[in-house]
């Protein structure tokens, strides 16, 4: 290799060192909130005064804190279900379709991910309040499917484009269906797309604040926005143990994906 790290002589120890500052920048203010959740003081303070679970406790004994998880997950599972299916439709169409403006349409379902999130919420919140679906979770679901299509979009027509279609055609030369061709051999191949298309397609739904600030109502609302709301009236550890949580979830969630995606290649 042209660029090797052993041959890097002393340089090698500049980059490990703002590898390792650029790390610990990141992930410091998670193992604070995360150490905040265990602390014994009822306030936001840092280095606890004591080590706590009673944070914990409050918040699996809250019923609104269960119902906005329960909210959250009830979402984020039906927007995943939904992403996958129209992305893998939409991918079949992008990757082998031949028609015009096909690059094109292909941007104009990834914009959601470069236009800023705050200018697509306002514009969905304004849409959806005049076809009354804001604060319901139909308007949840498609708000965040809005957000959740391009990355399971770009996941399954990266593999997509790395099967080799010839082996389904094989298929169909032995006697199989289209269809079945596309269901017993193509969809086994890119299984490790469709695997992180609908982990990703999980993430964003379960992660999501700002749109679901707009989207939620009193009587609706998910994880991410029952913790805006009690942030901005009450610092409470409880909001920590909730915020642990979430993030403990979204890093078993994307180890399980590097996992899993290791043992396909195999």
């Amino acid at each position: 290799m042209l660029l090797n790290f052993d041959r890097l002589g002393w340089w090698k120890y500049i980059l490990l060192t703002i590898t390792v500052l650029t790390a610990a920048f990141l992930l410091l203010p998670i193992v604070f909130i995360a150490a905040l959740s265990f602390g014994s003081s009822q306030w936001l303070i840092f280095p606890p005064p004591g080590w706590t679970f009673q944070w914990y406790s409050e918040l699996f004994a809250d019923p609104r804190w269960l119902e906005s998880a329960w909210t959250s997950f009830k979402i984020a599972v039906i927007v995943t279900i939904l992403s996958v299916l129209l992305g893998l439709v939409t991918s079949f169409g992008l990757v082998r379709g031949s028609f015009l403006f096909r690059d094109a349409l292909k941007a104009l379902f990834l914009t959601p991910m470069i236009l800023p999130v705050v200018v697509l919420a306002v514009a969905l919140y304004a849409f959806f309040l005049r076809i009354g679906l804001g604060g319901t979770l139909v308007g949840f679901v498609i708000s965040h499917l809005v957000l959740a299509l391009p990355f399971s979009i770009l996941s399954i027509s990266n593999a997509l484009e790395g099967f080799d279609k010839s082996i389904e055609d094989a298929a169909v030369l032995c006697g199989a269906s289209p269809l079945e061709a596309k269901i017993r051999v193509t969809l086994p191949a890119i299984s490790h797309g469709l695997f992180s298309a609908a982990v990703f397609s999980f993430l964003t739904s379960w992660d999501e604040v700002v749109v679901a600030i707009f989207m939620s109502s009193p009587t609706l609302q998910t994880l991410p926005v029952k913790v805006w709301a009690t942030l901005r009236q009450d610092l409470t550890p409880v909001v920590a143990a909730a915020s642990t949580l979430l993030i403990l979830l979204t890093i078993i969630l994307m180890a399980l994906v590097a996992v899993v995606r290791k043992v396909l290649k195999q």
